[in-house]
């Protein structure tokens, strides 16, 4: 027999949403079978059965479920049978536990010891200072480690509950009560608020430039035709701005925007490898797929990448590795058709995130004579405890340059 339980899949995810069974309890279920999808912050996820066997189904759809949560058993008819529920310990622990001399079982029916708290001393002085009690405070950090955000969340928490709710609200809220709708947040849209949040912890600022992608427009759209009917891959700019950014990236003087910063220790955590997250918009909101080790792959092998990453995620075949781990993140603002200007939120916690805009058409003085010329806009927001504007304009200056050489376009 098999259990199924909800494990620790790190990056802070405690919980996942139990969408959807696609199977029925008693069910007779072959091994890789898909039996449920599961929702996290990250992905849903079709979860497949261990082995073949008949399923007994303990968690039911649309529940919540929790890090070590039972969901379902796979066995024989007579091992699911004896199988525990939900809040009784798997049958291995259970024949375990009645092996144990009386003594032993004694030891058990006191009261359990209170549960370690997990802080930093900076992090103890900020729960004093803010009047917060640690006690009741689930961390998010590594094996429950309580961090400054979760502090500043329940604070803040504290502060909204706390505010009077002025009457008036009440009475127009009543006196328009035949229109007006209250749509409780789906699970995703609960997890992107949670991100948001965490992000706009970050100080940040943004630097703003245009690059002229005439050379870029042209390699793409002589080279496109030939990779789509030789390979079946669509190509698009995105897999050159990558390029471009990781070149920019390995430039000693820019590593610090391929980091994330650990506010705990006052620490720069440089990462020297290349993970390009890549803003998607799904139904569900906003989510991030992740090409990993792009600096490793050609543009080719780049495009069909992404080709492949966003067709699982519009089938909800993509699974959380697929969607963890990014080093730097680029929304691409202007493959949705529109957008002259958009200041991206930082994907917490990395340092920077790179906003492109749609490519248009532009009158330019070139040489003392006015041209037409692509332009692309983009806009480069990051942490300002980690770099400072200067050098974020040198950043920018150094993605400008490689975007607009055709002779590197052409060598990635």
């Amino acid at each position: 027999m098999k259990e199924i339980r909800f494990v620790d899949v790190g990056e802070g995810i405690t919980e996942g949403h139990l969408q959807k069974w696609l199977v029925k309890d008693g069910d007779a279920v072959k091994e890789d079978q898909s039996l449920f999808q599961i929702e996290t912050d990250k992905a849903v996820v079709n979860m497949p059965a261990p082995i073949s066997g008949k399923v007994r189904i303990f968690a039911r759809e649309d529940a919540i479920v929790h890090v070590g949560d039972l969901i379902a058993v796979v066995g024989t008819d007579e091992e699911i049978k004896s199988a525990g529920g939900p809040s009784q310990p798997p049958a291995s622990q259970k024949a375990a536990e009645q092996q144990k001399p009386p003594a032993q079982k004694a030891v058990q029916q006191p009261k359990p010891a209170a549960k370690e708290i997990i802080a930093t001393p900076a992090v103890r002085k900020l729960a004093r200072d803010m009047g917060v009690d640690l006690k009741g405070i689930v961390g998010t950090g590594p094996e429950g480690r309580i961090l400054e955000n979760d502090i500043r969340g329940v604070a803040h928490e504290a502060a909204i509950q706390s505010k009077p709710v002025p009457k008036y609200s009440e009475a127009l809220e009543e006196q328009h009560a035949a229109d007006i709708e209250r749509v409780p947040m789906s699970y995703t849209r609960k997890a992107i608020a949670k991100n948001m949040e965490a992000s706009w912890t970050i100080p940040r600022a943004s630097s703003m430039d245009l690059i002229d992608a005439t050379a870029l427009w042209g390699i793409v759209q002589r080279e496109k035709p030939k990779v789509e009917k030789e390979f079946g891959v669509k190509l698009t700019f995105l897999p050159y701005i990558i390029k471009a950014l990781i070149a920019a990236l390995k430039q000693k003087e820019f590593e610090r925007f391929n980091a994330s910063y650990d506010h705990e220790k006052f620490e720069i955590v440089i990462k020297r490898y290349y993970n390009i997250g890549l803003g998607a918009e799904t139904p569900d909101g906003l989510k991030v797929i992740v090409v990993k080790d792009a600096d490793k792959k050609s543009i080719l092998q780049i495009a069909q990448e992404i080709q492949d990453l966003s067709q699982k995620l519009r089938d909800n075949q993509l699974g959380i590795e697929q969607m963890r781990d990014s080093t730097f993140t680029i929304t691409n603002i202007g493959s949705l058709g529109g957008g002259f200007l958009a200041v991206p939120m930082i994907n917490y916690p990395e340092v920077a995130i790179l906003g492109t805009l749609k490519i248009r058409d532009a009158a330019v003085v070139v040489d003392g004579q006015v041209v037409a010329r692509k332009q692309m806009p983009f806009v480069l927001t990051f942490d300002h405890r980690v770099v400072d504007g200067a050098e974020a304009v040198h950043f920018g200056n150094a993605l400008i340059k490689y975007l607009e050489d055709p002779d590197f376009l052409e060598m990635m």
